[in-house]
């Protein structure tokens, strides 16, 4: 995988095992930073990534402006790739291992951008978009390919890209 764009445009990064995660593909990260970069200004803004795989999108954000990203994952071995892949950068984002709903909930912090892509099928959107109530500012993204309850959120946008979603959301304040 490469960074697609920002200071860290071009650097590889190692992708887990495919049968553990499934990586956002790079004509994807691009429209997603494209489209939030349209809605806001990156500099001194926080970015989490719930559902890490491989770390991508947290270097997405720091390669293009973040001031802080945030990576939760949970798996072992996924969590052995971020860490290696994470040592090539500086900045680089913060990892925490651990269950992505019982984490985000002891979280004191909140975040500008919460990116939201548990696996396919794993019927926790709606629990992902229930823990970060207290923690997100400003703007949700979901990856998904089934209908998801978006609850209390406003919707902002959404592009179809072949079978996926990925739905902007805003937080109702």
């Amino acid at each position: 995988m490469i960074i697609t764009a920002g200071i860290f445009k071009g650097q590889k990064i190692t992708s887990p095992d495919e049968n553990i995660t499934r990586p956002t593909l790079s004509k994807v990260r691009m429209s997603v930073f494209n489209t939030l970069q349209s809605l806001i200004d990156f500099e001194n803004k926080s970015f989490l990534d719930m559902y890490a795989g491989s770390g991508v999108m947290g270097l997405e954000a720091l390669s293009r402006g973040f001031k802080t990203a945030t990576a939760i994952e949970k798996h072992p071995k996924v969590t052995s790739v971020i860490k290696n892949n994470y040592k090539k950068f500086s900045p680089q984002p913060k990892l925490i291992i651990g269950d992505s709903t019982k984490v985000v909930q002891k979280l004191e912090t909140k975040f500008d951008v919460i990116y939201i892509d548990p696996p396919y099928y794993s019927g926790i959107y709606e629990k992902s978009l229930d823990a970060i109530e207290q923690i997100a500012s400003d703007i949700i993204i979901l990856e998904h390919v089934t209908d998801v309850d978006f609850l209390d959120y406003e919707l902002i946008k959404q592009k179809k890209y072949g079978d996926k979603y990925i739905t902007f959301l805003g937080v109702k304040k």
